[in-house]
């Protein structure tokens, strides 16, 4: 109660909504990382979207990437948090490996390849590329944001 009667007016009237999305760093043996180019805008992105409500991250990455690129995961850790300042939107990035399916384009993805790390440097913006190149180093999980077209330093 005492927190909120010290909370302006303001603040109380205008809540923060933030969407939670979840996307798949998927590596493959050979350290090649699976992408998409969006149907939507053309940009190349890591497989992912919205989380469902009634679905843990694990299990919104898997069916993420699946619904988008024909391939089944396995779901390895938590590599990073970023958020989307200008949108306010959240994803949670998970490294994951490959354990079945075939490639293949959906309705959101118009191409799946497997990319080396200088080929997502070349192909992302940086504020999607940080996302897959995160997950390789192993250091994380990290924590970043962004406008939405650069990341934010601290």
């Amino acid at each position: 109660m005492l927190l909120y009667m010290s909370q302006s007016q303001e603040a109380r009237q205008a809540p923060s909504l933030h969407s939670v999305s979840v996307a798949g760093a998927v590596v493959r043996e050979d350290g090649r990382l699976l992408a998409i180019r969006r149907a939507d805008n053309g940009t190349w992105e890591l497989p992912g979207g919205v989380l469902e409500l009634e679905e843990t991250p694990e299990a919104g990455v898997a069916r993420e990437v699946l619904e988008e690129t024909g391939i089944q995961v396995e779901v390895d850790e938590l590599t990073g948090v970023y958020k989307n300042t200008t949108r306010g939107i959240v994803a949670l990035v998970f490294r994951c490996k490959p354990s079945g399916g075939e490639e293949r384009t959906s309705d959101e993805s118009t191409a799946v390849a497997w990319l080396t790390p200088d080929e997502v440097a070349e192909r992302m913006s940086e504020v999607f590329a940080v996302r897959l190149l995160d997950a390789l180093d192993g250091d994380g999980p990290y924590v970043r944001s962004h406008d939405g077209t650069h990341l934010l330093r601290r």
